[in-house]
C-alpha cells in the first residue's frame, strides 16, 4: 500500500512522468478543462457532484506525493464584479494547507486572470485535475519541484 495520500492511478501516472518545472493545475468547477489546457496535459475530472470534491483536497494529496516550487492562483481582475470582495476565502485555505503540510517557504502567488489562462496553455502543462469546486477563484497552478530525499 502506498504511503502518500494521494492514491489515485491515473493523477500518480502522470506525477511519475512529469520532471521539475511540469504544471499542474487543480481547477475548479467552473473552470473550462476541456478547452483550457497546455498540449501535453492529460485531464482527470474528479468533479462527481457541486463540492465533491475540491481544489483543497486535490492541493493536500498532491502535497503528500511531489516537492512544489510554485504556487499560483488565478488574480482577479480589477474590473471583475468580485474584486470588491477582496481575497477569496479559497486562498486563505490554501496558506493555511501550506503550513500544515511543511511548505512554509512557498508563497501563494496570483497570476492575472488571462496570464493564468496562458501559463496553463503551456507545453509544460501535463495534468488538470477538475474538481467540483463551487468556490469562486479557487484555480491553483502548481509547478512541480526536485525531490530533495
Amino acid at each position: 500500500m502506498l504511503k502518500t495520500q494521494l492514491t489515485h492511478p491515473e493523477i500518480l501516472r502522470v506525477l511519475a512522468r512529469a520532471g521539475h518545472h511540469a504544471k499542474i493545475l487543480i481547477a475548479d468547477g467552473h473552470y473550462p478543462a476541456s478547452t483550457k489546457r497546455g498540449p501535453n496535459a492529460e485531464l482527470v475530472s474528479l468533479n462527481l457532484a457541486p463540492g465533491i470534491v475540491t481544489c483543497s483536497q486535490v492541493l493536500r494529496a498532491l502535497l503528500s506525493a511531489v516537492s512544489i516550487d510554485a504556487i499560483n492562483t488565478m488574480g482577479i481582475p480589477e474590473d471583475d464584479p468580485y474584486a470588491s470582495y477582496g481575497e477569496p476565502p479559497a486562498w486563505k485555505e490554501y496558506r493555511t494547507i501550506l503550513d500544515q503540510t511543511g511548505n512554509t517557504a512557498l508563497q501563494l502567488e496570483p497570476i492575472s486572470k488571462w496570464d493564468f489562462y496562458e501559463a496553463v496553455e503551456s507545453k509544460d502543462h501535463v495534468l488538470t485535475i477538475q474538481t467540483a469546486d463551487t468556490a469562486l477563484w479557487a484555480n491553483v497552478l502548481l509547478t512541480i519541484g526536485v525531490r530533495t530525499g
